[in-house]
C-alpha cells in the first residue's frame, strides 16, 4: 500500500449521537458514481491530459494518463462492485474515445463500453449513464469548445451517437454533469482548463450547456422514448458567514442565485432569463427532466463570492463542511418547484485516513446522510455514493481519497475499506441495524474546523 498524506488528527466530535434503532430505507436504491475520465487512464485526447502537462495545475503533478487503469481492469472493477450487492452504477463515457476526430467514430471504443455495461447489468446493477462529465476532446476545445453556441451541434452528434448505440442496453442518462461547476472552475476561478477569468464567459457557458441539455433531453427521448433523463446538478448549501452581517446575507443569496438557482430553471424548466440571457427560438418552458440529479457535498458560508466555512463545524480533509441537513434542504429546493423523484447522483467525502487507518470518519458521514434521507418525506428513489474506488480527483490529483476502495496507484491493487462493508450491510439489510450502527459508525469521528 502507497504511504497516504497525514491529515490533522480527528477532535471529538461534537454532534448528538444518533438513535441505535433500525434506520429503515425502504425502496432507496444504493450505488456508486464514477466519471470515465477518472478512472479509465491511457487516454491523452482529451483536455485534462493536456492541461496536467503544465507545471502546477495538478497538486500533486500527477496525470490522469493512469487514473485506476479502469480501462483495462473493468472486469475487476464491476466483480468488486457486484460483490458489494450495489445496485445501480453511474459511469461516464468518454467522448474523446469515441469520437476521436469530428465526425469520426471509433467503434471499438464503443463496444469495448457495450461489453461493460453488459456486465454490469448481467451483475444485477441498473446503469446509469453520463454523457459530459468535465473534460472534452482536444479537437472539440481547440474549436472554442462550450464559449461558442455553434458548438453545441458537435457535442448533440455525440450523444446522437451514443444513444443510439446502447439504447438496448441503457435507459437512464446524465446529460452533463455540473455545468455551474465546470464554468466556475474553468472560466472564473482558474482551477480548470481552459482557466480563463472572466465573469462574462462563465455565464456564457453555462447558458450554451443548458440549451445543450435540453436539446438533448428532447434527442434522447427521440430516439428511446422510454429513456429516463436528467443532469446531475451541483448545489449547496449557502448561508451568511455572520448572519447579522447584511453585504454576507446578501452574498448568500447572491451565490445560490448565480450558481445554481437560475441554472435549476434553464435546465429542468427550460427557462432561461436574467443573467443566463433572453429565451432561445428552439427552447420553450417546460419539462426537460424525469428525475432531480443532485450532486451535493457541503455548505458554504458566504462572505462573498470565495467559499466558506463556519468555525467549529465538522470539516472533511479537504476543508469542506460536513453538512448532511444540506442535502435535504437543496433537494426540497428543486422538488418544490420541479417535482419528480430525487436521483442523489453524487455524494461523498475526502477521508485519506491515518499512517494506521484507511480511513476515519466515512461510515459516519455515510450514515449521517442516509438518516437524512430516511427522515425526509421527499421521494428519494437512488443515492449514488461518490465514488467507488479512490481516483484522479482532477486538479487535487491522486492524493484526495474519495472511495470506499482504496487504491494503490503504483500496483492498481484495490482494498475494500470499512466504508465498503458497511455499504454491503446496509444494502444487505436495508437499512442500518443498531448493530451496523455501533459497528461502523459509533467509533468514528469528524474532524472540527
Amino acid at each position: 500500500m502507497t504511504a497516504e498524506p497525514k491529515t490533522p488528527q480527528p477532535k471529538e466530535n461534537t454532534m448528538p449521537s444518533s438513535p441505535t434503532t433500525f434506520l429503515p430505507l425502504g425502496k432507496l436504491m444504493i450505488g456508486t458514481a464514477t466519471s470515465s475520465l477518472q478512472i479509465e487512464g491511457g487516454d491523452r485526447n482529451n483536455n485534462w491530459y493536456e492541461w496536467a502537462q503544465h507545471p502546477g495545475t495538478i497538486a500533486d503533478g500527477t496525470s490522469p494518463l493512469r487514473a485506476n487503469g479502469h480501462w483495462n481492469r473493468w472486469r475487476e472493477d464491476t466483480e468488486l462492485m457486484c460483490s458489494l450487492g450495489l445496485k445501480t452504477y453511474r459511469m461516464g463515457i468518454e467522448w474523446s474515445r469515441v469520437e476521436p476526430a469530428p465526425g469520426q467514430w471509433d467503434t471499438a471504443a464503443l463496444d469495448r463500453y457495450r461489453e461493460e455495461i453488459a456486465l454490469v447489468r448481467e451483475r444485477g446493477m441498473v446503469p446509469l449513464v453520463t454523457l459530459h462529465h468535465f473534460n472534452n476532446p482536444l479537437w472539440f476545445q481547440r474549436l472554442g469548445e462550450w464559449e461558442k453556441p455553434e458548438n453545441i451541434a458537435h457535442w448533440l452528434r455525440f450523444v446522437g451517437h451514443v444513444v443510439k448505440g446502447l439504447s438496448d442496453l441503457v435507459t437512464d442518462w446524465v446529460t452533463i454533469n455540473e455545468p455551474n461547476v465546470y464554468a466556475t472552475s474553468g472560466f472564473l476561478f482558474h482551477e480548470a482548463p481552459p482557466a480563463k477569468k472572466s465573469y462574462r464567459l462563465a455565464l456564457k457557458v453555462m447558458r450554451n450547456m443548458a440549451i445543450a441539455h435540453c436539446r438533448a433531453y428532447r434527442l434522447i427521448h427521440g430516439i428511446q422514448p422510454g429513456a429516463r433523463v436528467g443532469f446531475a446538478h451541483h448545489m449547496r448549501a449557502f448561508v451568511p458567514a455572520q448572519e447579522r452581517n447584511p453585504l454576507h446575507r446578501l452574498a448568500s443569496r447572491s451565490s445560490a442565485f448565480l450558481f445554481q438557482d437560475e441554472l435549476s430553471h434553464a435546465m429542468l424548466g427550460g427557462k432561461f432569463r436574467g443573467v443566463l440571457g433572453r429565451q432561445p427560438s428552439d427552447i420553450s418552458p417546460g419539462t426537460y427532466y424525469d428525475y432531480l440529479g443532485l450532486n451535493y457535498y457541503s455548505r458554504t458560508a458566504s462572505a462573498g463570492f470565495e467559499d466558506g466555512t463556519l468555525p467549529g463545524k465538522p470539516v472533511n480533509d479537504l476543508g469542506w463542511e460536513i453538512y448532511p441537513e444540506g442535502l435535504i434542504e437543496c433537494a426540497g429546493w428543486m422538488h418544490e418547484r420541479y417535482p419528480a423523484p430525487i436521483w442523489v447522483t453524487e455524494n461523498g467525502t475526502c477521508d485519506n485516513g491515518s499512517p494506521t487507518s484507511l480511513e476515519n470518519f466515512r461510515c459516519r458521514f455515510i450514515y449521517d446522510h442516509l438518516a437524512a434521507i430516511s427522515a425526509s418525506d421527499l421521494p428519494f428513489e437512488r443515492y449514488y455514493h461518490w465514488c467507488f474506488v479512490d481516483n484522479w480527483e482532477w486538479a487535487d490529483g491522486e492524493a484526495q481519497r474519495f472511495g470506499l476502495v482504496h487504491n494503490d496507484y503504483a500496483t492498481q491493487t484495490r482494498t475494500p475499506k470499512l466504508s465498503a462493508e458497511f455499504v454491503r450491510r446496509i444494502i444487505a439489510e436495508g437499512g442500518i441495524s443498531g448493530e451496523a450502527k455501533r459497528e461502523f459508525v459509533d467509533p468514528q469521528r469528524y474532524r472540527i474546523g
